[in-house]
């Protein structure tokens, strides 16, 4: 009797569950680009798939979206705690790495095993011991609560399938006054040589963010086809 109790409790809970994201997320027709699924009036795009890695690395990358200022402007300090999230090949987790020792450390997730098994390969190099590759999931991120100093997301977050449960993971994974980074192409700038769909409006990416304990501190225009939009973990016990 107790074991179909408890099977009752967790269904319900599945249940609940399935019905709040499904509250959250409206369906429609599909672009091409996209999945068809929209939250707060954007379709959400395709995952770019393991198999375009190797754009991940592409030697005009440095060129086109100045990783190296952005690194400035996210002030990393020895012994931080940082997560990259949707970490791909690793391309800014071994820059980050390198910037947060001594006492530091990366944890690079990734949804799709491949990209993880590239993240695990680059954490057996010595000069990247302190990359921690992790495997998420669609709706959460399993970073340990209460104890990343930084959470950063370079073109990821449009690609998100349930960007609302998964931002709820990366704020419980905040330290207090932890900070969260948005790093998406312009979409207001149709100048930017990206397809619609893989673009954010910074008044987007706010409105979004905003639906969750996070208060915006500043956005950043230094980089030349994104915005970098920075978030700070906001006290529970302000309204």
């Amino acid at each position: 009797m107790k074991s179909r109790t408890i099977v009752a409790l967790l269904l319900g809970l599945v249940a609940s569950l399935g019905f709040a994201a499904a509250g959250r997320y409206v369906e429609g027709g599909a672009s091409p680009d996209g999945t068809g699924r929209f939250h707060e009036g954007r379709e959400i795009a395709h995952v770019m798939g393991w198999q375009a890695a190797p754009w991940l690395e592409r030697s005009e990358r440095e060129e086109e979206e100045r990783t190296s200022v952005l690194l400035r402007e996210l002030e990393l300090k020895p012994g931080m705690v940082v997560a990259d999230i949707g970490a791909g090949s690793g391309y800014l987790s071994r820059q980050m790495a390198t910037r947060v020792r001594p006492g530091g450390r990366v944890i690079a997730t990734d949804i799709q095993p491949q990209m993880l098994e590239l993240l695990r390969k680059l954490a057996a190099d010595p000069r990247y011991a302190n990359i921690e590759p992790l495997q998420s999931t669609p709706t959460d991120s399993r970073l340990p609560e209460g104890v990343v100093d930084l959470a950063i997301m370079v073109d990821v977050y449009h690609e998100l399938e349930y960007p609302y449960e998964t931002l709820e993971s990366l704020v419980r994974a905040l330290k207090p006054g932890g900070r969260l980074a948005f790093v998406e192409y312009r979409g207001e700038d149709a100048g930017v040589p990206i397809k619609a769909l893989h673009k954010m409006t910074e008044q987007q990416i706010r409105r979004e963010a905003e639906l969750h304990a996070l208060t915006w501190e500043r956005t950043s225009r230094r980089l030349p086809w994104q915005h970098l939009v920075i978030f700070r973990k906001r006290d529970s016990a302000r309204p």
